[in-house]
């Protein structure tokens, strides 16, 4: 177990842990956001330094972006990136932007190792998605992913704009829009929200009919605990699971679908985790964190969930202007995110489900005055949604290859 608060990046180099290169560089095109959800991490977090951050990525930013994640793929012979396009809300600054950027990348990479894919996506609400901006982002092979809370209005009532009125409507018409496009559209993503039914949110967003969907725990802490978890309670096993009920009600209908489910990914990571995969998600298991951010100031970040846990959290004091990529591996915040079971808590060590629960989020696991060697804030919950899960999976493979009768 290394320690984290003071953790020697030198000594684990000289252990033989050697640094993981990043696949995946977070783009932030636009700093602000045409909405105010209720529950936005970004806007509502300890973290407000996108209020001191240029509101549009300026050019030179894109540029020497653009060139140090060239060199970064030059430099470990990377076969493949991907680069998501994020804010804020990045169509605020327009699809044509967004392009840019893009092929501002692909050009670097391009001339620096050819054999090197460059794969695009974008996040965004969907309200700003007009037909031309479906199709000039489309046409750039750049594939469109949502945020929504379910596929009603009702179920997106936290998700609003700045003078209060819902956001459905604009977001209903941009998926309109998507759906004439289908190689474009990536999935959605949704928060999950205690109060909504479970199996309603799943079915509405299938109706969607998104390639892929993800259902995620609100960004918490010990500290800042989520909806329907005591404050200020103590890191440890046990407790209240109303995340782990919701997510097996969602969960036991997608297993029961007979056809035509999208994948859901948290569902999926587990299961996959529990057959011996390794992880491709931070939500879960132990696989190394390969993704970076870079703000529209150019400074190198680590991922935006850590606003939740206190001022500063994300930033590394690097930026594209002064520094590699290669030097954001080597920064503390990063190390412990690539150390897998070596950054977890002792009462993680000793759990039955580690290799599949991996402690959860990181930023969920952050206690002030403490860190974030703890348990996830959702530890009781993510323990009961993989026991279950693991069940259920016992269940079909024990009918499909035990004993015939």
């Amino acid at each position: 177990m290394w320690p984290l608060q003071t953790l020697d990046v030198a000594e684990v180099r000289r252990a033989g842990i050697a640094p993981v290169p990043f696949r995946q560089f977070v783009l932030k095109v636009h700093s602000r956001c045409n909405l105010a959800c209720t529950y936005c991490y970004v806007y509502r977090g300890a973290d407000e330094s996108w209020r001191d951050r240029p509101a549009r990525v300026p050019e030179d930013v894109v540029a020497r972006t653009a060139e140090r994640i060239a060199e970064h793929a030059r430099t470990h012979n990377l076969s493949a990136v991907h680069v998501n396009l994020h804010g804020g809300e990045p169509l605020l600054a327009g699809p044509a932007p967004l392009v840019g950027y893009t092929e501002t990348v692909r050009r670097e990479v391009r001339a620096r190792v050819p054999e090197c894919q460059v794969h695009a996506s974008v996040q965004t609400n969907a309200t700003l998605l007009t037909e031309t901006a479906v199709a000039t982002l489309a046409d750039a092979g750049i594939r469109i992913g949502v945020s929504l809370d379910g596929g009603t209005a009702a179920l997106n009532h936290r998700r609003v704009g700045h003078n209060g009125r819902p956001s459905w409507p604009a977001a209903t018409r941009g998926l309109r829009h998507l759906a004439r496009r289908p190689e474009a559209y990536a999935g959605v993503l949704c928060t999950i929200d205690l109060a909504s039914d479970p199996v309603e949110v799943y079915e509405s967003l299938a109706a969607l009919e998104p390639p892929s969907m993800d259902l995620l725990l609100p960004h918490a802490n010990w500290s800042a605990p989520p909806p329907g978890k005591p404050a200020g309670r103590a890191p440890a096993r046990g407790g209240p699971t109303p995340y782990a009920d919701w997510l097996i009600r969602a969960f036991d209908r997608w297993f029961e679908e007979t056809a035509g489910a999208p994948p859901v990914r948290l569902f999926a990571e587990i299961a996959g985790l529990l057959l011996g995969l390794p992880s491709g998600a931070e939500a879960v298991g132990t696989s190394p964190v390969a993704a970076v951010v870079i703000d529209t100031d150019g400074a190198i970040e680590q991922v935006d969930s850590l606003k939740t846990a206190y001022e500063g959290a994300p930033a590394t004091g690097l930026d594209v202007f002064r520094h590699a990529f290669d030097d954001a591996l080597d920064h503390p915040g990063v190390v412990a995110r690539q150390l897998g079971r070596d950054a977890l808590a002792p009462t993680c060590g000793t759990c039955p489900v580690v290799a599949v629960c991996g402690a959860g989020n990181y930023a969920h696991r952050y206690l002030a005055g403490q860190g974030f060697r703890n348990p996830s804030v959702y530890c009781a919950d993510l323990e009961k949604l993989i026991r279950h899960v693991a069940s259920r999976l016992h269940a079909v493979t024990s009918n499909e290859y035990g004993p015939q009768a």
